[in-house]
């Protein structure tokens, strides 16, 4: 025990990783004191028939509220997490988490909000701190961006986590520049052409692009002005042409989003819903336009797998989902097995698109921050995240059949979630990681 002691004392990732799990357990602790889940959302039983056809197919406010929010009141608290394995008491093999005592829910809400005016600044100041260093230290910087980024620090904070834009800040400029200035080339030598001068499959790329681009994010109506939709098909094009191992496929266009509006919103104020491409220059959207295809680019540079042929990255990731799920809450994993629901028929878009078409948008910035802070090691936590994702209605799931079932998931009712839904399958997403990932008999391989 000693020399183990000795090792975690001279590890430098102890020390975030503890600070990371303590904020995590605290987060925890303020979100489930006196809130109803939102695992008890019920809804109808829809028994007409569905077209399994489309089993694979897919169809700026936000909140201040990060993880740390509203809870230096509640130091007493304690959070109890328990595993019961699949060799124990049947239909108990689900991890449970709970708070020592529960206070009135109004008056929760009042102090978590408190907390939040009271820990954002502090927040912003650690930030703050981290970003004006001569050389960012990004294992700080990701520590502070897994619990969220502050809206108008977004845009930095991202180019810097997934290595656009150097930690070194006399050299970020020039860097900027010179990117900028490529991506500008490979449109003129690629995108603003002839058909003509196109190969066959370059044509049908395009044209592919060209219906997908219309269809991006369709609740939300800035996305539908043409000049959005332009933007999306060159970045979409030009990542295409410059990566032909995987060349376009459907669901990158999603993953544009979230740069596009983070990005914009150095030009652009107030609500998404009043943005107009009209009040920016050419030089602004074509800034905009090549850190949205850097950033796309360092983003699948991890996840190769994912977009080449038959997406073999996505298929493993499915398979480690569905074991997860069976180790987490075996009852849910039976019942999907014993109706004869195979997870690859919801999961696989799920990956695909990283969740983007599963909650409102105006939280996708918040998720991506999460996402973004754990570089290299995404792809696998993703499988983390999803797994709280799909448990979040897991006594629902067991009360559907095989229709039923497929019905729910491919129309999951967030439409009215919160950033506190979000922050909850975060934090449990953390917490599963910490307890399973490192675990000899946790995933089938």
């Amino acid at each position: 025990m000693k020399n183990n002691d000795e090792d975690n004392n001279n590890n430098p990732n102890i020390g975030i990783f503890d600070s990371r799990f303590s904020q995590t357990l605290r987060s925890v602790q303020g979100l489930l004191k006196g809130r109803s889940m939102p695992g008890k959302i019920l809804l109808s039983q829809r028994v007409d028939p569905i077209d399994n056809s489309n089993l694979s197919s897919p169809t700026y406010t936000r909140s201040n509220s990060y993880n740390d929010a509203g809870t230096s009141d509640h130091a007493s608290e304690t959070v109890e997490v328990e595993v019961h394995s699949s060799s124990g008491i049947p239909g108990e093999n689900k991890l449970k988490i709970s708070t020592s005592h529960v206070e009135n829910p109004s008056e929760d809400v009042r102090k978590s909000s408190m907390g939040a005016r009271a820990t954002d600044s502090a927040r912003v100041m650690k930030f703050t701190k981290v970003l004006s260093g001569t050389v960012v230290i990004l294992d700080k910087l990701r520590e502070l961006a897994w619990s969220g980024v502050p809206d108008y620090m977004r845009p930095t904070v991202w180019r810097l986590l997934l290595g656009y834009a150097p930690p070194n800040s006399d050299r970020r400029e020039g860097v900027l520049r010179r990117k900028r200035l490529e991506y500008l080339d490979c449109v003129s030598q690629y995108y603003d052409i002839p058909d003509t001068e196109r190969s066959e499959d370059g044509i049908n790329m395009l044209r592919q692009i060209a219906v997908d681009c219309p269809r991006t994010v369709p609740d939300v109506s800035f996305f539908q002005q043409q000049q959005v939709q332009k933007s999306l098909e060159r970045i979409l094009y030009a990542w295409a042409i410059r990566h032909p191992a995987s060349g376009y496929v459907q669901g990158i266009n999603d993953l544009v989003t979230p740069f596009f509006v983070v990005f914009l919103s150095e030009y652009l104020e107030g609500s998404i819903d009043n943005w107009s491409m009209s009040d920016l220059s050419s030089d602004e959207i074509s800034n905009v336009e090549a850190d949205c295809y850097w950033c796309l680019s360092k983003l699948l540079d991890g996840m190769q797998g994912h977009y080449t042929f038959a997406q073999p990255g996505i298929q493993r990731l499915v398979f480690k989902l569905k074991e997860l799920v069976r180790r987490i809450d075996d009852p849910v994993s039976t019942h999907m097995e014993n109706q004869g629901l195979e997870f690859l028929q919801f999961a696989f878009r799920w990956f695909n698109c990283l969740l983007i078409r599963e909650i409102p948008f105006n939280m996708v910035t918040r998720l991506w921050d999460t996402y973004l802070a754990e570089g290299d090691a995404l792809p696998d936590f993703l499988v983390y995240i999803f797994a709280s994702f799909l448990l979040t209605w897991s006594d629902k799931l067991q009360k559907l059949d095989f229709q039923d079932l497929v019905m729910f998931l491919q129309h999951l009712p967030t439409q009215d979630w919160t950033h506190q839904e979000l922050e909850m399958v975060l934090s449990r997403a953390f917490m599963w990681h910490s307890m399973f990932n490192n675990s000899p008999n946790h995933l089938a391989t």
